[in-house]
């Protein structure tokens, strides 16, 4: 049944929450509203997150706490079962008319996105398929890609020497419209190709199509790739549709190219990131600064305004902040080199692990540093790995979501941390600032399944793999670094495969070297305690044979610990246990041996 100032020929669209499955829902409108794109109507019961993130603009802020004031967004009752410390949602109580999808999707995610992509059909098509082309930047960028079309060179043969861009679109009908939408695309591709090409196939020529036809326009940049060199030109004319050969290069638009093209190996690296993803058709405008940082100018523009135009958007660099003395206290590390070594590794590596014994400090050390390198804990999330952990919980897969009205259960594609954090650090205004994922007990899972082809990013960051479910091309952001930890005492250490330590920096924390074996007595020393306990503590792990399971000096940094009978209490029932199972079926009595009496008679 049409609802009244409903945008004909639109469906209802949708936007499902991470973590909780929480979902909204609305439909585009035939108003318009002030920036010239049709208004979009947020439906009374969806769910909004709670949550408002640095990016989220002043005005979204003030639409969002006057919503609360005025009752229309309340706080939501918990779902039945809601993930523990899944984020707070609010509801609509009424429908709520928005500006425009991107405002809706602002208010529905506490931060700043294109409407046109983030609001989706059932069937998971977005808004922008329903849209004209009114809501695109005003200069965008382009790789078309054409060195092997059918086996023929066109840019060798034909772009660079006959000044133009070319898709093929050998089975579509006359194009009615220069700039028709992505449902008439489908449709088109649909019954044109059927029998002709594969599903995936299909939806790639769609996405191919609708840019070139579309979302391109007169002014934008274009590139394209040949022998090993990246090619620029700025479009000049609409999409025409004429004949060619074998209907190899039917689909044309005229470009300027320049005469010079740049070599590979010296383009930016977030640049080849873009050029790894594999579709005919890839939008560049992400890059588009690193693209006129190679001409020295931008399209129509003079070399002074460019100049100005780069200095002020120029991004800023990743660095990591530097180790101060207060860190270094608080650490009790004595040797700030040590802590300066581990920044090293990190703007080198990517990624490191800490292995050792248990009680060396491991986990506390990683979301310490995380935290002083990211900024604050917003920028560090946390997962403990475990023998049943997979890559559907790591990164992406489907999993079982109730809706809330029909209470029917369907599958439903959700994002887990490392895809979460991931596109975070990949936003806009992000990109600069390093974001951490600490994995407590990396070994304790089966890594090749965890990581699947994520194995392949941690290694070559400026390059993109086509994900299992999803379909999307995902680069790992270069402002993503990952932190691990490893217990050494249960052996799974072994288990860690060649292809995992070729991606990790190794760094080791034992209770027999610095800076782990002097802490426990900097920290009695610091805060005015006997320094029996460290003591006691050098000499138990000089006897114990196998440095695998030395004993850590955080069992003893808890304040339980020194209260009446509390040493005695912790040595009886969180260390001897321990070293109890190491020697397991020796015929050893771990109490004379290690045991307080033990060591205090005879302390070395």
């Amino acid at each position: 049944m049409p609802q009244p100032d409903r945008l004909p020929g639109t469906p209802e669209f949708r936007i499902r929450l991470p973590q909780d499955g929480a979902e909204a829902r609305g439909w585009l409108l035939m108003r318009f509203g002030g920036n010239g794109t049709n208004r979009f109507l947020l439906r009374e019961g969806s769910l909004v997150t709670a949550e408002e993130w640095p990016g989220l603009g002043r005005h979204a802020r003030r639409s969002r706490a006057e919503l609360r004031a005025e009752g229309a967004l309340v706080d939501a009752p918990p779902a039945p079962g809601r993930p523990e410390g899944a984020p707070a949602r609010w509801v609509a109580t009424r429908d709520i008319e928005c500006n425009s999808s991107s405002a809706a999707a602002a208010l529905v995610y506490g931060y700043d996105a294109s409407g046109p992509e983030s609001w989706r059909t059932d069937e998971g098509h977005p808004l922008s398929d329903y849209l004209s082309t009114g809501w695109r930047p005003p200069h965008k960028a382009w790789l078309v890609r054409g060195s092997n079309v059918s086996g023929h060179n066109l840019v060798r043969q034909l772009w660079l020497a006959e000044g133009f861009v070319s898709l093929s679109g050998a089975h579509l009908p006359p194009l009615e419209k220069s700039d028709p939408t992505k449902s008439a695309l489908r449709r088109f591709v649909e019954e044109g190709y059927e029998g002709a090409a594969s599903y995936h196939q299909k939806q790639g020529l769609v996405d191919a199509l609708h840019a070139f036809l579309t979302q391109m326009r007169v002014g934008d940049t274009v590139a394209t790739y040949d022998d090993d060199r990246l090619y620029l030109g700025r479009i000049t004319g609409d999409a025409v549709q004429t004949t060619s050969p074998g209907g190899l290069s039917n689909l044309r638009r005229s470009v300027t190219w320049r005469a010079d093209g740049h070599p590979y190996d010296e383009l930016p690296g977030e640049l080849r990131q873009k050029l790894s993803v594999q579709h005919d058709v890839v939008d560049l405008t992400g890059v588009l600064d690193a693209l006129d940082g190679l001409t020295g100018e931008a399209d129509g523009t003079d070399r002074a305004e460019v100049a100005d135009t780069l200095e002020r958007a120029a991004p800023k660099e990743l660095t990591l902040p530097g180790i101060s003395e207060a860190l270094a206290e608080e650490l009790l590390v004595h040797d700030r080199a040590w802590l300066e070594e581990l920044r090293e590794l990190l703007l080198d590596e990517k990624q490191l692990v800490f292995y050792g014994p248990p009680g060396t400090g491991k986990t506390y050390l990683a979301m310490k540093l995380a935290e002083h390198f990211g900024g604050g804990p917003e920028q560090v999330k946390i997962v403990q790995f475990h023998p049943s952990y997979a890559y559907e919980d790591f990164f992406e897969g489907f999993r079982p979501v109730e809706d809330p009205e029909t209470r029917e259960v369907a599958f439903r594609l959700a994002a887990g941390p490392l895809r979460e954090l991931a596109d975070l650090a990949s936003r806009d205004g992000n990109r600069h600032v390093p974001h951490f994922l600490i994995i407590d007990e990396i070994n304790r899972a089966n890594l090749a399944k965890v990581f699947g082809e994520l194995y392949f990013l941690l290694e070559y960051r400026d390059r993109s793999v086509r994900l299992t479910y999803s379909g999307d091309d995902f680069p790992l952001p270069p402002n993503l670094f990952v932190i691990g930890t490893m217990n050494t005492a249960d052996r799974s250490i072994a288990l860690v495969d060649a292809a995992m330590r070729r991606r990790f920096a190794f760094v080791e924390l034992s209770p027999r070297t610095e800076p782990t074996a002097g802490l426990l007595a900097r920290c009695l020393a610091r805060e005015g305690r006997d320094a029996e306990p460290a003591r006691l503590l050098d000499a138990l792990n000089s006897r114990v044979d196998d440095a695998d399971f030395a004993i850590g000096p955080s069992y003893l940094m808890k304040p339980g610990v020194y209260r009446d009978g509390g040493l005695e209490r912790t040595w009886r029932t969180k260390i001897l246990p321990l070293l109890e199972e190491h020697h397991y079926g020796e015929g050893i009595d771990v109490a004379a041996r290690y045991g307080l009496d033990a060591l205090r008679e005879r302390p070395a």
